[in-house]
């Protein structure tokens, strides 16, 4: 259970993580400068487990993988939006950071306390008592995100196969 920060439509990679600070390469110091330009409280008062609820394209913009990379290292327990950039989801599953398709976001708020059933679908609206449902993680990608990302799934693959040959 978590407590929700609430984003519009089309945030940008840019909005998330500044091009300025692409030079760092520490997830807890790029942690510290998320959403600077439009949320300066963001990165001082997010807690670990808490949620970004999002609108339409989230994600959007440059390729960079920082950006998934700085809200995890944030703490945030996952992303919800109505959609996401493709890049962008597909760099957050690489890193283990869960992004939740659900069309249901204009009913949560700022500050709501929420809890998700990945495996059920459900989003649990502990502050106004509602659920909402969106399509659960395939199994795939969920074994990608259990493992801790691409790579620590890809080793294990790998690993496991050289057991058996």
């Amino acid at each position: 259970m978590g407590r929700v920060w609430k984003f519009g439509d089309d945030i940008d990679t840019d909005v998330i993580i500044q091009g300025k600070y692409l030079v760092i390469n520490d997830a807890s110091e790029l942690a510290k400068h998320v959403f600077e330009n439009i949320r300066p409280e963001f990165a001082k008062n997010v807690k670990k487990g808490d949620f970004i609820v999002a609108g339409e394209n989230f994600g959007c913009g440059s390729s960079r993988e920082h950006a998934p990379l700085a809200l995890k290292a944030t703490g945030i327990e996952a992303v919800i939006a109505k959609s996401f950039a493709r890049i962008f989801f597909r760099n957050s599953i690489n890193i283990a950071l869960p992004t939740i398709e659900c069309k249901f976001t204009d009913k949560i708020d700022e500050g709501d306390e929420i809890d998700v059933d990945y495996r059920n679908g459900i989003i649990k609206n502990i502050s106004k008592n509602e659920e909402y449902s969106f399509n659960p993680i395939p199994e795939f990608l969920e074994g990608i995100l259990a493992k801790g990302g691409l790579v620590n799934f890809s080793k294990e693959v790998y690993e496991s196969k050289m057991l058996k040959d």
